[in-house]
């Protein structure tokens, strides 16, 4: 099974970096990942709504592009159905069972993702109620990821 991370923007600070990195090198030995960063659109300090849509559809296209091959497709938003680690444990080792060898979680940027992204989606997962900074968002996906990895091997994980 490959897992594909598609991210809007850049991560840039040092410690995000690492953890990212740390948790890469922990989930190799169950799943191959792979991150995927699209260019991130310059904001501008007053943006009008269709400026807003104009940026969210470039990044959108993008996104989708990044995607593809991917035969499930999971869009990470707030708005979406919250999954305990246990259910995304079973969800990875249903998908695998079932031969969805390309799996794409997708995180956008500071203005989220268009319409036509989370349209699709084969799935919405919301991490919490609260919101996340997008490149926080990839560091608690990515130990999620292996949290489910370690459960569904009944391996122990306390940390």
């Amino acid at each position: 099974m490959q897992i594909r991370i598609i991210g809007v923007g850049r991560v840039r600070e040092k410690y995000l970096k690492d953890g990212i990195g740390d948790y890469c090198a922990r989930i190799m030995p169950y799943v191959r990942v792979e991150l995927r960063e699209v260019d991130e659109e310059k904001i501008p300090p007053r943006m009008s709504e269709r400026e807003k849509e104009e940026i969210l559809s470039r990044e959108g296209s993008r996104v989708l592009a990044a995607a593809a091959g991917c035969s499930i497709r999971v869009v990470c938003a707030v708005e979406g159905e919250p999954w305990s680690s246990e259910e995304l444990a079973a969800n990875l080792k249903k998908w695998e069972v079932l031969g969805c060898s390309r799996i794409a979680f997708i995180i956008g940027g500071p203005l989220g993702l268009p319409d036509t992204v989370t349209a699709a989606a084969t799935h919405t997962l919301s991490f919490s109620r609260m919101t996340f900074p997008h490149q926080l968002a990839r560091l608690i996906l990515l130990e999620q990821i292996y949290r489910s990895c370690r459960i569904n091997r009944g391996e122990s994980y306390h940390r």
